[in-house]
């Protein structure tokens, strides 16, 4: 980098590859990595994802892995992206849910909203 012009240079493809991820097609799942989530058995959880996602060829299905999501409690936590819908929130998510959550949301269009973070709240409120 000589000069402001090849700053701007490398601000503008920046940005623009910033706004290629804003137009990712299909479903990003995310799992909550960090050492919160870890201690809480995240990473069976992530293994998981990535085994059922690929053992059923889902092409446009990513699954990544992020820092803390905010509620340490409930971890592990898995985010699911899916376009033109609203954010799922999936909480104390362990290995074994993974299928019906693959299953029920991810391919048929169903949160299963048993599993989620307004679930688990009104329950807390309940108590």
């Amino acid at each position: 980098m000589k000069s402001i012009k090849d700053l701007e240079a490398i601000r503008n493809k920046t940005l623009e590859d910033v706004n290629l991820r804003k137009d990712r097609k299909g479903t990003r799942v995310v799992v909550g990595m960090a050492t919160c989530g870890i201690a809480a058995g995240a990473r069976p959880v992530l293994l998981a994802l990535m085994d059922e996602v690929q053992k059923r060829g889902l092409k446009d299905v990513t699954v990544a892995q992020t820092g803390c999501i905010g509620v340490c409690r409930l971890e592990p936590m898995v985010e699911v992206y899916t376009p033109g819908e609203e954010k799922v929130t999936y909480v104390s998510v362990t290995a074994d849910m993974v299928p019906r959550i693959v299953t029920e949301h991810i391919v048929n269009g169903n949160p299963v909203m048993e599993y989620t973070i307004g679930a688990a709240e009104n329950n807390t409120d309940k108590k």
